[in-house]
């Protein structure tokens, strides 16, 4: 094997590690974020809506909504 290839290899192979802290932040980052896109194609209904009565991000969420089963109508 050549030394590129070894080294591409050990590269490879070279598990990457974060901190404890680090892996908590991202997990709540990412679990903030699920739980945003969550509420905006499964919860939002308009007059529930936190957002003011109206219906626009029901509307624009409409075909995902049923793409992914959540009932609306």
């Amino acid at each position: 094997m050549s030394s590129t290839t070894a080294r591409r290899a050990a590269h490879i192979a070279t598990p990457v590690v974060i901190s404890l802290p680090r892996a908590a932040a991202q997990l709540a980052l990412f679990a903030f974020l699920a739980l945003a896109v969550y509420y905006f194609v499964g919860v939002d209904q308009g007059m529930t809506s936190v957002f003011g009565n109206n219906t626009d991000i029901h509307e624009f969420m409409h075909d995902a909504r049923h793409f992914l089963g959540f009932p609306c109508h």
